[in-house]
């Protein structure tokens, strides 16, 4: 299975559909409910949803996903019968591996129900028309980042910086065509002035360090004089995701905000936090991007 324990949840759908090809007699059974076993429209909707619920017992590789909702619709054409299916779950991977399964299993009971009244059928098209949600539904536009790794270790040479380069890697692989990194002490001062030097040539813009309850820890208090609008929702989502992995990120005291028309986010000085950070608030830092730039919300 692949790893998707660090992927956000967000609202996924999907739609698929499945197509049971017949004679025009036997559509007719179907739709004037004189089929020999039953009406075989109930019993396709319900293992259908019977399905979608246990695709990973199917599907090895799927992983569990709650699911919230799973709406099955049939349309008549004068030789088939579609079955269209729609599940619906706010969970960290898709679901349009349910809505085929659905689709398929829907199929697959109208034909064994209608079976003793017609040889020549087949079951055709099962196929995925839509789905929505998670990392792939966001188009992404190239910007430019800075990063300012605050450090008095680093900074005096007594230890290598590994939080800058790896939060440069990770910013080039979301989008970044240009990113600058600069390392300087724990100061208020220092770093006040190269976020200001930075949020020149950057739109996206990270302090990495400085964040915790040390006595040297002076990130937050260096930068929040600086924002002139807060961002709430992109603290709150920060440590809310880091805790979910590491109960200690509830210490951390990251901040962020617009400083002129650059977004500025303050996160913990280590390669894993820098590594959270990016799954944690890509893609949806280059929507509020493109938003700053006079883009739309859809």
């Amino acid at each position: 299975m692949r790893d998707v324990s660090a992927k956000v949840s967000s609202l996924r759908t999907a739609v698929a559909a499945a197509t049971l090809r017949a004679s025009p007699a036997t559509v007719a059974v179907v739709r004037e409910g004189r089929a020999p076993k039953g009406d075989p429209l109930p019993v396709a909707r319900t293992a259908a949803i019977l399905a979608a619920k246990n695709t990973p017992n199917l599907v090895p590789y799927c992983h569990h996903v709650a699911l919230d909702l799973v709406d099955v619709s049939f349309s008549f054409e004068m030789d088939a019968i579609t079955a269209r299916v729609r599940v619906v779950a706010v969970d960290r991977t898709g679901v349009e591996m349910e809505a085929l399964t659905a689709a398929a299993v829907a199929a697959l009971n109208l034909y064994d129900m209608l079976k003793p009244i017609d040889e020549a059928m087949r079951i055709e098209a099962v196929e995925l028309l839509e789905k929505t949600g998670g990392k792939s539904a966001w188009v992404r536009q190239p910007f430019r980042a800075a990063i300012i790794v605050a450090s008095d270790r680093s900074s005096s040479g007594t230890r290598e910086d590994a939080t800058g380069p790896t939060l440069a890697s990770l910013l080039r692989e979301e989008g970044a065509n240009d990113v600058s990194l600069v390392v300087v002490p724990d100061d208020v001062g220092a770093i006040r002035a190269a976020v200001e030097g930075a949020a020149e040539r950057a739109d996206l813009l990270f302090v990495a360090g400085g964040t915790g309850v040390g006595p040297r820890d002076v990130t937050p208090e260096a930068i929040l004089p600086m924002l002139e609008r807060r961002l709430p929702g992109v603290e709150e989502h920060l440590r809310a995701y880091g805790q979910r992995r590491l109960p200690t990120a509830m210490l951390s005291r990251s901040v962020a905000g617009l400083y002129g028309e650059t977004i500025v986010v303050a996160l913990p000085g280590s390669p894993g936090a820098a590594r959270d950070a990016i799954a944690a608030l890509f893609p949806y830092l280059a929507h509020a991007l493109d938003v700053l730039r006079g883009g739309g919300h859809e």
